[in-house]
């Protein structure tokens, strides 16, 4: 996993709730593993004890999410974008892109929690593409496969 001290943008129900995941994973989750550790290791061979491995891949697979949850929350600026057409994390953008309206999120997963709607980073080339942009201003970002994609901003708010 790689390190980065650029900030997370996060509403507050977002950073509440991800806290919340954390205190949960760091107390009770733990306590949960161990637990299971515990009563495979107790079944004997552990070479072949399916549960025991079961129990340390899921301990492995908490311990990473605790170490993502805690980077995410070491950068975090915490607020709700302004309502004045400027396109920056936090938004829910309409933009027509290569001639197809599209409804998306810019910034990261944790924001739109179990909303359905697309997300976009704000490092994503689309993402950098219309960060800072107003409403009706067109702009273009190079797609991964080389193509020159067109971008205009129809509706900027706050998500």
């Amino acid at each position: 996993m790689t390190e980065t001290t650029e900030a997370t943008w996060l509403t507050q129900e977002a950073y509440d709730r991800l806290t919340a995941e954390l205190a949960h994973l760091e107390g009770e989750g733990r306590r949960d593993i161990v637990d299971k550790i515990a009563k495979a290791r107790d079944e004997g061979d552990l070479k072949e004890n399916g549960g025991y491995h079961a129990a340390r891949e899921e301990q492995a697979k908490q311990e990473a999410r605790i170490r993502e949850l805690k980077a995410k929350l070491a950068h975090v600026h915490i607020g709700t974008p302004s309502d004045d057409g400027v396109v920056e994390p936090g938004m829910l953008v309409t933009a027509t892109v290569a001639g197809d309206e599209m409804t998306f999120l810019l910034g990261s997963r944790e924001i739109a929690g179990s909303a359905d709607v697309d997300v976009f980073s704000p490092t994503s080339p689309l993402g950098a593409a219309i960060n800072g942009r107003k409403v009706g201003d067109t702009t273009s970002y190079t797609a991964p496969n080389g193509r020159d994609i067109g971008v205009e901003i129809v509706a900027a708010r706050p998500f």
